[in-house]
């Protein structure tokens, strides 16, 4: 019925393909980096774009995650395809807008961006297609929350139901602190979803999705805790790196047997077909194999990571998911290298990130050999100078012949980033590159049954 693995009977018929792409942040720079590296794509758009995309193609100031003022840039333009990048204006329905003035895009629909916009619908999907995954409950109130806590006991793990840039989970021990992050869901007007605790090393898989044909990219592992040793708060990824070379031989496979594609056959069988990159966010648990969420785009560290390695020609693929023809795409190419991104924040982050501060020693960055920088919240100063406008301030990417090389050279960039107050991570990677990652069972091509 469906074709897991794309053919290499004929590439894609390809003319010269003029592109663009949605979003502010770093995913959105590494993708226009790989899009400018496709022989076939001739022109790159963004919007709004950050202080490094716009060094590279024209930016538009529009609000991107306004469906109308997406439309009508990508017919003025008259682009053949247009890439949504985060997940906010996957959720207001741009994918939608644009499908509907005739244009190719990557990205799903608002009704199939609901696998991530809701994590209770995920749950209801993953549920009907036997996805394997964490047992969860849905909360409206405190007491509903109490119960589901004291079902599945510490380490305790609440989520809220919505979107929160990847910000909106605790995982904690201390029942009071999940309560209280329960509470204040609510007190916004949502619901939370509380699940029992996955133990194992996770892993972060892109999916390529064109409503029927599922490609996996190679699977990276990135940090979500704002300090070393996975400690503090949950951000939106402090760094990334891939390929795994600890993982099972069979994780990819059974990923796609037993997660991506019984999910792409259940959307496409309630006649809402996903199209765009199903990120699948996994826990090795001793169990096997189990989804901790689904996201409905590219995520952010792990796509600067990814797309490093990535040799087969981004545009092709991306116009061949739009257009529900990976079936023809060509076999999937990557370096031989490992790639690291190591996250440098602006002071205060997550909580209320310090910005408007000068940026230096990015073009001595870019100057290391298998080293560049990636922007994701930078904007250039009335003078044309690069600074601080987010939280996640941008990412030093690094190519190396192993984990190893890869750390040091990402590490030695990111010493040459002068900002302020600036944090990262010294851990990215470590634990891998010290050979201390271990997954407590052993992939077999299949996920071990799912226990009623």
């Amino acid at each position: 019925m469906t074709q897991l693995r794309p053919r290499a009977l004929h590439k894609v018929p390809l003319k010269t393909v003029k592109v663009l792409v949605i979003g502010p942040g770093g995913r959105e720079h590494a993708i226009v980096r790989s899009l400018l590296e496709d022989p076939n794509v001739s022109e790159v758009h963004a919007a709004p774009g950050n202080a490094g995309i716009s060094k590279l193609v024209p930016t538009h100031a529009i609000d991107g995650n306004n469906p109308e003022a997406v439309s009508a840039l990508a017919t003025k333009l008259g682009v053949d395809l247009v890439v949504v990048g985060p997940e906010a204006p996957l959720a207001a329905g741009v994918s939608d807008a644009v499908r509907e003035a005739g244009i190719p895009v990557f990205g799903p629909s608002k009704e199939a961006a609901q696998l991530e916009a809701s994590k209770a619908f995920a749950k209801q999907i993953m549920a009907e297609a036997n996805v394997p995954t964490a047992m969860a409950r849905v909360a409206t109130n405190a007491d509903e929350a109490a119960d589901a806590l004291d079902t599945f006991g510490a380490p305790y793990v609440v989520k809220d139901d919505g979107l929160a840039a990847g910000k909106g989970v605790v995982v904690t021990k201390d029942r009071a602190e999940a309560l209280a992050h329960a509470q204040a869901c609510f007190d916004a007007g949502g619901t939370v979803v509380i699940e029992e605790f996955l133990d194992g090393p996770e892993v972060s898989l892109f999916v390529l999705c064109d409503g029927r044909t599922t490609v996996p990219l190679s699977p990276a592992q990135d940090f979500k805790r704002i300090f070393d040793n996975d400690e503090g708060p949950n951000t939106g990824g402090m760094g990334a790196y891939t390929p795994l070379e600890w993982a099972p031989e069979g994780l990819v496979q059974e990923v796609i047997d037993r997660v991506a594609q019984p999910t792409v056959d259940e959307m496409a069988r309630r006649g809402t077909p996903f199209v765009g990159v199903l990120y699948c966010g996994l826990a090795l648990t001793s169990r096997g194999t189990r989804v901790i969420e689904f996201n409905v785009r590219f995520g952010d560290p792990e796509t600067q990571a990814v797309l490093a390695r990535l040799k087969t020609p981004l545009g092709a693929l991306l116009l061949a998911a739009a257009k529900g023809e990976l079936d023809t795409a060509e076999e999937l190419r990557w370096s031989k290298n490992t790639a690291v991104a190591v996250v440098v924040a602006a002071e205060n982050y997550p909580d209320a990130p310090r910005t408007g501060d000068r940026i230096r020693g990015l073009k001595k960055v870019d100057e290391l050999d298998g080293v560049h920088v990636v922007h994701a919240g930078t904007k250039l100063d009335d003078e044309g100078k690069v600074v601080s406008a987010g939280g996640r301030v941008l990412a030093v990417v690094a190519l190396g012949s192993d984990l190893v090389e890869a750390r040091e050279k990402a590490y030695d960039g990111v010493e040459l980033v002068q900002l302020e107050g600036s944090q990262f991570r010294t851990d990215i990677g470590g634990k891998a590159a010290r050979g201390e990652i271990r997954v407590p069972y052993t992939a077999t091509g299949t996920i071990p049954k799912v226990q009623a």
